[in-house]
C-alpha cells in the first residue's frame, strides 16, 4: 500500500481549480522563485517527479535565490521567548544549522534513511532544525506534544518503534520512567543547558558538528512523518505522511489557503505536536519563501499574543478557535497590530458570532480552514473569496470534495451527508499514505470511490461546505437529527457562555436529548446558575429551531480537551452515559 497515488500528469486531479488570480491583490512571484518553478507541473504539462526532498529541493533553492539577492532581507525564520530572547534565521543559516542537525543524527546517534525519532518538544528553534534535519537525512520524524504524559510516550515509542527521542529536560524523567519497557529506543537526545545521565546533550553536540551534509535522494511516495492522531475516540493511530503528500502538495496547491509571498510574514499559534504546525510553520509558508514566526507561548494568552501582534510586523495568523474565543473577550481597543492583515482558523468549527465580534473589533475576517491530520487542508475560505458565517469555504484545489450517504452515492446540495475526498481512479497527492500497521483502519476509511472524513456536513449551490458534526457526535432525539455544532453556536453567542460542548445526554421518553457543558464568563460567575440555565435555554429556541434546545444544562469549570486542543466529545457523552 506504499504506492497510494499515481505518478503521471495533474490534469485528472484539477476538478475544482479555484480561479486564483481573482483571490490575490499583489502581483504573482518573480519567474526565478521555488514556487514558480513547477508550474508546468501544476498546469499538468509535466509529470510529478520521481524524486523529490524538501530540504534539498526547496529550502535549499530559496537559499540560493536569498544568496543571488532576488528575495526581500526579512528572515526565513523568526523566534521569540516573550522573556527578552530572539532568534533570526536565514535560509542559509537555515540551511548551515539543520546540516549540523544530521550530522548528529546519522553520525553520533546512527540513525539511517527511514529510521524514526520521535520528537517531543515545545515551540523552540530546536524543532524546527530537527524536522529540517530529518527530511535531509530521510529520518521519519514524528512530533508530540509536550503535554504527553510517560503513559502517552510510552505507547508511542513502542507503536512506532522509534529508536531514537528528542525532548527537553522537563519530560526526560517521564521517558526514563518508561524507557526500560521500549525495546527499540537507542538514543535520547535532550535539549537542555544542563545534563542527565543516559541523555546526550543535543545543544553541544550540534554546534561541533561539520556543517557538510549531503541531502539524502528521497523518492516522492516515501515516508517522511508519523502522525499520532488526537484519539478523541480509542487510542490514536500512526497516521503516514510522505515527502509527497507533505512537502510536494503545497507546491500544486495554487497558493489558495496562505496566499502569502517573500516579504510576509506567517504565526501560527498551533502546537507543535499537531500537523496544523507543520503546514501552516514549515511546508507551505516556506514553498512561498515566506518567514514563519513563533513565539514559545508556554500558555496560550491573550495578553501575549495581542502584545505580539502589535510589537512584531504579523501579516497573517493562523489559531484555533479556542484562540479567538479568548481574543474577543478581551478589550481589543487598546491593541494597534502593526501589519495583521489576514486571519485564519482551524482545528475545530468557529462560531459564527466570534467572527462577527471579531470583524467589529478589529476589522479583520476570520478565514476558516477545515482539515484532518489525515488529508491535510480540506477546504478553506481564500482570500477575497465571499465569506459565509458558518461556512469552511470551497474544497481545496487537488480534492474532489463531495457529501456522500452510506453507499457513497453523492448527495445533492442542501442534504446532510459524509464530507468524503474523490480517490478513485487517481488517489490525490495530499493524502496520508496509510495508518501504520494498521491496515483494517485504513481500509474502513474508504468507501466506495471516496475517502470518508467521518465529519458530517453539507454543501450549497455555490460549493460552499458546512461542518455539521463528527459523525458519532450527532444527536438524535425523538427522530430528530442535531448536529452539537448548531447548539453551540447558538449558546456561544450568550453574553454569559465563554466556551461550551453539547453531547447526547440518554432519556426515558426520547432516547437521547442534547445536554450542554458550559463554561461562564467572568462577569456571570455569580449568578443564579437555575435562572441562567433556563435563560440560555429560551435563548437557543430563539436562536436555532426550538426542538434543538439544550434539555439539559451544566455548568463546569473547564471542558475536558485533547493535547491539541479539541473538546473531548466523547469523555462527556461516555460520563453521561455511565461509560467511565
Amino acid at each position: 500500500m506504499k504506492l497510494l497515488f499515481k505518478l503521471q500528469t495533474l490534469k485528472p486531479l484539477w476538478t475544482l481549480k479555484p480561479p486564483h488570480r481573482t483571490f490575490h491583490g499583489h502581483p504573482r512571484l518573480l519567474a526565478s522563485d521555488v514556487y514558480s518553478q513547477y508550474e508546468s507541473v501544476r498546469r499538468g504539462e509535466q509529470e510529478i517527479p520521481k524524486y523529490f526532498n524538501f530540504a534539498g529541493d526547496v529550502l535549499d533553492k530559496w537559499s540560493e535565490i536569498e544568496k543571488a539577492g532576488k528575495r526581500p532581507s526579512n528572515p526565513a525564520f523568526w523566534w521569540v521567548s516573550g522573556e527578552g530572547e530572539e532568534v533570526k534565521w536565514s535560509f542559509e543559516e537555515l540551511g548551515f544549522l539543520s546540516r549540523k542537525v544530521a550530522n548528529v543524527l546519522t553520525k553520533v546517534c546512527g540513525l539511517q534513511k527511514g529510521d524514526r525519532i520521535l520528537v517531543i518538544l515545545p515551540r523552540i528553534p530546536e524543532w524546527w532544525l530537527v524536522i529540517v534535519a530529518c527530511m535531509r537525512a530521510g529520518i521519519v520524524f514524528i512530533p508530540g506534544t509536550s503535554q504527553l504524559s510517560a503513559k502517552d510516550i510510552l505507547y508511542r515509542l513502542q507503536a512506532s518503534k522509534a529508536m531514537c527521542i528528542i525532548t527537553d529536560d522537563t519530560l526526560a524523567p517521564a521517558v526514563d520512567s518508561v524507557a526500560s519497557q521500549c525495546q527499540f529506543l537507542k538514543t535520547k537526545l535532550m535539549v537542555s543547558k544542563g545534563s542527565r545521565e543516559g541523555w546526550l546533550n543535543f545543544t553541544h553536540l550540534y554546534k561541533n558538528q561539520s556543517a557538510e551534509h549531503s541531502c539524502v535522494k528521497t523518492r516522492i511516495q516515501d515516508s517522511m512523518s508519523i502522525y499520532f492522531t488526537s484519539g478523541t475516540t480509542g487510542s490514536p493511530k500512526m497516521t503516514e505522511h510522505s515527502q509527497g503528500s507533505l512537502g510536494f502538495r503545497p507546491l500544486l496547491s495554487e497558493r489558495y489557503w496562505l496566499d502569502l509571498t517573500p516579504s510576509d510574514m506567517i504565526w501560527s499559534t498551533a502546537d507543535t505536536g499537531w500537523i496544523l504546525a507543520s503546514l501552516a510553520s514549515g511546508f507551505d509558508p516556506w514553498v512561498f519563501g515566506s518567514c514563519i514566526f513563533i513565539h514559545k507561548l508556554p500558555q496560550i494568552e491573550s495578553a501575549a499574543i495581542l502584545n505580539t501582534l502589535c510589537r512584531f510586523p504579523i501579516d497573517a495568523l493562523v489559531g484555533a478557535p479556542t484562540m479567538f474565543r479568548m481574543l474577543v473577550q478581551s478589550d481589543l481597543s487598546n491593541h494597534n497590530f502593526m501589519n495583521l492583515k489576514h486571519c485564519m482558523s482551524g482545528g475545530e468549527p468557529l462560531n459564527p458570532e466570534v467572527m462577527e465580534q471579531w470583524k467589529s473589533k478589529t476589522g479583520l475576517d476570520i478565514h476558516e480552514v477545515y482539515g484532518q491530520t489525515e488529508t491535510g487542508i480540506i477546504c478553506s475560505v481564500f482570500k477575497g473569496m465571499k465569506i459565509k458565517p458558518g461556512s469552511m469555504g470551497k474544497a481545496a484545489p487537488l480534492y474532489d470534495v463531495q457529501i456522500v450517504d452510506k453507499n457513497a452515492n453523492i448527495l445533492p446540495p442542501g442534504q446532510q451527508g459524509e464530507i468524503a475526498i474523490r480517490i478513485k481512479p487517481i488517489r490525490p497527492l495530499g493524502l496520508f499514505t496509510e495508518y501504520v500497521d494498521n491496515p483494517k483502519k485504513t481500509a474502513e476509511t474508504e468507501r466506495g470511490d471516496f475517502y470518508v472524513t467521518g465529519d458530517r456536513g453539507t454543501v450549497d449551490e455555490d460549493g460552499y461546505f458546512q461542518f455539521i458534526g463528527r459523525d458519532d457526535d450527532i444527536i438524535i432525539s425523538s427522530g430528530y437529527r442535531i448536529g452539537p455544532f448548531e447548539v453551540e453556536s447558538a449558546l456561544i453567542e450568550h453574553p454569559a457562555v465563554a466556551e461550551t460542548a453539547v453531547v447526547s445526554s440518554p432519556d426515558p421518553l426520547r432516547g437521547e436529548v442534547v445536554k450542554a457543558f458550559v463554561v461562564l464568563s467572568p462577569a456571570f460567575s455569580s449568578s443564579d446558575l437555575e435562572s441562567l440555565a433556563c435563560d440560555l435555554q429560551e435563548h437557543v429556541k430563539k436562536t436555532t429551531a426550538p426542538y434543538k434546545y439544550p434539555r439539559k444544562v451544566e455548568f463546569v469549570q473547564e471542558l475536558p480537551k485533547t493535547v491539541t486542543g479539541k473538546i473531548k466529545r466523547n469523555e462527556l457523552r461516555n460520563k453521561e452515559w455511565g461509560r467511565m
